[in-house]
């Protein structure tokens, strides 16, 4: 077995500080303490209600899970700020009851639904699934949902709808991230309706057993595995289907860096760094980075004949 000593260690294939110093388990190993009551149970994320579930037989990973905490604690979502800390503490002022999502466009079942009415009809399962920042890091994560083609069916769809456009809450007054100008809120995103009706594709309540935190886009949200993070977006309230490709915020804001497709492709460097490789929260040393996040099997006959490398 060979052991490498810290010189031998390329820079790049170490964990950042950041990162390391935010590991709960780690802290509580050197220390002893726990940072829970530091923190309070509402900046925690814990304290949520339990979930009535069953575990999926197909959809689970033989990997070991992100913590609860890390999985609640190091999170993109920028109407409650731009760094990965301050969602965990921003997030708890949104108010996610009641909630209500509306369904538009190019179906015969058009309408606002209450959460109630989204989820009543349906079985929730717990899937494991990796999750893959476009920033060069990763996640698996135990989450709770129901396919979101079995929601699209209950729609009805007609042949005009090509696509399905998300749209997330802007609510200035809890959201503060949404009273500067880093996008243009709301946010969106938007999935080719094969995608949206791909059987990975999930809609999410809930994590580790418990309801959504609101930190990670409670109450209900979109997982797309083998996608970059960004295009599972989070407090939906807006189910559009459409004609044609809609414009999502970050292809918006940045289109060189951010494609409509952004799918895990190791081969497509991002603009400002590459995307071969990439770090698991909680780990020192990168890992090679999976064709769609591992999800080549089951995705890859949706971009046949494609060029990957325009269609990004």
């Amino acid at each position: 077995m060979l052991i490498k000593r810290p010189q031998d260690i390329p820079s790049s294939e170490i964990t950042d500080q950041a990162v390391y110093q935010n590991r709960r388990h780690f802290m509580q190993s050197l220390a002893g303490i726990s940072l829970l009551p530091l923190l309070g149970t509402a900046q925690a994320g814990y304290g949520n209600k339990p979930l009535q579930h069953q575990k999926s037989k197909i959809y689970r990973l033989d990997e070991e899970l992100t913590t609860h905490q890390d999985i609640t604690h190091y999170n993109n979502f920028y109407e409650f700020g731009t760094d990965k800390y301050s969602p965990a503490k921003s997030a708890q002022q949104l108010t996610t009851d009641p909630w209500s999502i509306t369904v538009a466009g190019a179906v015969e079942k058009p309408g606002t639904y209450t959460l109630e009415d989204i989820l009543q009809p349906h079985v929730l399962e717990e899937r494991i699934y990796r999750l893959r920042c476009v920033e060069g890091w990763s996640m698996v994560i135990p989450w709770i949902g129901f396919p979101l083609a079995d929601l699209i069916k209950r729609f009805n769809p007609t042949s005009k709808a090509k696509f399905v456009e998300f749209t997330t809450l802007v609510r200035k007054e809890e959201m503060p991230g949404t009273r500067r100008g880093t996008l243009n809120w709301p946010y969106k995103e938007g999935l080719r309706i094969d995608e949206a009706m791909n059987p990975l594709t999930l809609m999410a309540v809930g994590l580790y057993g418990e309801t959504m935190p609101k930190q990670n886009g409670a109450p209900i949200r979109l997982v797309v595995p083998w996608k970059y993070g960004f295009k599972s977006i989070k407090s939906i309230v807006k189910i559009n289907f459409v004609e044609r490709q809609p414009v999502s915020s970050w292809e918006e804001a940045i289109p060189r860096e951010y494609g409509f497709y952004s799918n895990v492709n190791p081969k497509v460097d991002h603009p400002r760094w590459s995307q071969k490789r990439e770090r698991r929260i909680g780990e020192f040393l990168k890992r090679k980075t999976l064709m769609f996040n591992g999800y080549e099997e089951q995705v890859a006959d949706l971009y046949k004949g494609m060029d990957l490398r325009k269609y990004y």
